[in-house]
Order: structure tokens, then sequence, then C-alpha cells
């Protein structure tokens, strides 16, 4: 019975100690000192301010300005048994940025190296190069309580205010050549070194914003609302079909103008936004598609002039109407939806976008044309 009781006594004390030491790893805030090895650190550390940075893994920087000329940094982020890093940006940007990583080998060996960040390709993230005026001697990483810490000082009157921090793959340590694999998750931000306020970077705010608003109001709501009229104002002849088309030229337009500007964006963020783009481009071609109409519908009682026969007349007008209006519109709207589901902004529009469909195309109603053809 005691030696039971030993046993699990050593083993609560085991699950104790590991317990402390992971509270231990997550404690670093601001509102704690700094508990580094004095030896290990070149510069004193209690005069450092502090700023939470990136609150969603844990990163929070410390620095001074400890001269005219000289500021120290100590970032601490936790292990992801991979490499942790900062960069200075002109632009918010990770391309065009330098950026200071480090890292722990699996042999305990600490690595820090400055980085150019040319491209967003492994082979474009070049090492031992960049523009940070390093002060040799100050780049030192401390492994300690399951955190990283990485310690630098910078010759300049001023640092960047946009900074990026990043973090790489979990449980992939750099090669022996320096070459990162891609991280696992980053994030850019404004930092006011004088205030210590510290903001998430939004480059081109406006131009993400115009994006949005003409695509949601084009495609998720004019578009529908052009539908309905084609579907349910017939009997308002021919005056439903110059708002139908009136509604539905509005919302192509708007949807157009975004998805230039979407090109546009993803040109400047340089991110990769494949499936976004593909769906995009999908819906613009259907609402391309529907241009067709004129071909083959025109206005109500106009002739269609160069085709004569009236069985390839009715033919065609049957295949335009059939694939290019009602599928194509249809398939455009519910295309759309599909594109902007994702947007946090709009998930309000998104409810509202499948009550439209679903009003709009889960049943014909009575008055809608029948459109046949017979072959003689």
């Amino acid at each position: 019975m005691e030696m039971k009781m030993s046993v699990l006594s050593i083993l609560f004390l085991v699950f104790f100690f590991q317990l402390s030491s992971l509270g231990v790893s997550q404690l670093d805030s601001c509102n704690s000192n700094l508990n580094l090895n004095s030896d290990a650190v070149p510069f004193n550390t209690t005069s450092l301010r502090c700023n939470p940075v990136w609150g969603a893994h844990g990163f929070i920087l410390r620095y001074a300005q400890s001269g005219p000329s000289l500021w120290s940094f100590v970032l601490s982020a936790p292990d992801p048994n991979s490499y942790v890093a900062m960069g200075f940006s002109n632009n918010g940007q990770m391309i065009g940025s330098s950026a200071i990583v480090g890292w722990i080998l699996t042999n305990g060996t600490a690595v820090v190296k400055q980085y150019l960040l040319k491209a967003k390709t492994e082979s474009q993230v070049l090492p031992d190069q960049g523009d940070l005026p390093l002060i040799n001697g100050s780049t030192v990483i401390i492994s300690q309580s399951s955190r990283l810490y990485i310690i630098f000082q910078l010759n300049t009157v001023q640092p960047l205010s946009n900074v990026i921090y990043s973090m790489g793959p979990s449980n992939v340590v750099p090669l022996s050549n320096g070459i990162l694999s891609k991280h696992q998750d980053k994030v850019s931000t404004r930092l006011d070194f004088v205030t210590g306020q510290s903001s998430m970077n939004a480059p081109y705010t406006t131009l993400r914003r115009s994006h949005g608003i003409l695509n949601m109001v084009g495609w998720g709501i004019l578009m529908p609302i052009g539908a309905i009229f084609a579907r349910y104002f017939k009997e308002w002849d021919p005056y439903w079909f110059y708002a139908h088309v009136f509604i539905q030229a509005v919302g192509f337009g708007l949807g157009l103008s975004g998805a230039i500007i979407g090109f546009s964006l993803e040109d400047k963020l340089s991110v990769n936004v494949d499936t976004h783009k593909a769906l995009g481009i999908l819906i613009l071609a259907f609402g391309c598609l529907q241009g067709l109409d004129f071909v083959a519908d025109g206005v109500p009682g106009a002739t269609r002039q160069g085709i004569q026969d009236p069985k390839v007349l009715e033919l065609v007008s049957w295949l335009c109407w059939e694939s290019s209006n009602w599928n194509c519109n249809r398939k455009c709207i519910l295309w759309n939806i599909s594109g902007r589901r994702r947007e946090v902004l709009e998930y309000w529009l998104w409810g509202c976008s499948w009550m439209l469909c679903f009003a709009c195309f889960g049943f014909r109603s009575s008055n809608a044309p029948s459109k046949e053809i017979v072959f003689y």
C-alpha cells in the first residue's frame, strides 16, 4: 500500500512540475519582469517598453531607445520548434523588407540571421542579406521556458514603423544552408515607437473596400433584383424588360469594376487568392454571356437582323435565352454567393442572397413564358 502511495506521489509531482513549466511558458507578459540571463543579453533590459504585438500567437516586443542612434529590441514568442522572425518594411509588405530570424537547432545550437525578402518564394528569401543596421555582437537568441527570445540592436535614428512578424511551420527547423520553409502564419503591424501603440496593418484599405462593395452591390444585390423583374413582372410588358435590362446592366458594370480592382489588388498585395480569383472570373464570364440576350431577343417586338430562316431564328433564340439568360443568370448569382460567403463583412448578404435565389429560382411562376421549339 505504501509503495502504491509513493508511486502516485511521484506521478503527481511529475505532473505538477510539467504543468508548472507549461504555465511559465505562457506567463510572459507585459505585467511580468523580463527574467533572462544577464550575461547573455548585451544591454540593460530594465527600461524596455513592452507591447503585446501579436496576441493570437503570444508575441511580445520589448524595446527602448538606448542612445541617439541606438535602439534595443527583445522579441518574445512561443517556441514552435522552428523559426521566429521580425521584419521591418517600408510599406507593410513582406517583399522588399529585411528581417531578423532566429531558431534553435535540435542539438541546442542557437542561430540568428538577417534575411532579405526579395519575393515570396523560398529561394528568394536570402540569408545573411538585408538592410537592417545591426550592431555587431548584439544579436542573440535564448530559449527559456518554452519561449524564444530574439535580442538585437539597431544603429538608426528611427526604425521603420511597419513591422512584420512570422513563425515557421511547427517542428520544421531550417536547414544548415539557412533556407526557410514557408511560414505557418504572419502578421503586418504598424508600431508607433513614441507612444508604443501597435495596430494591425491593412494596406490599400480603400481599394479593398471598393472591391468588396462593388461586387456586393453589383453581383449580390442588383443581379438578383434584375432576375426578379424578369420572373414576376412580365404582366407589365414591356416595362419589366427595360427595368430588367437596366438593373442587370448596372449590376454587371459594378461587378466588372470590382473585378478590375480585384486584379489590381492582387498585383499590389502579391497575395495568393487563386480560388477567390477563379470564382470571380467564372462569375464575370457568366455575366458576359448574358450579353447574348440582345442577339437572341433584343427589345420585345424588334426584328433580328441577319437571320432570315424562321427555324434557325427560333433555334438561336431558344439556345441564347435558355443557355445565356436563364442558366447564366442563375449560375452567376449562385457562384457569387459561393465566392462571397467567406467574407466576414458580407455574412448578412449571404443569407439575403440565398433567400433571393430561392425566390427567383425555386419554382417557375405561372406567367413565365413557355419557350418551345417546333421543327417542321
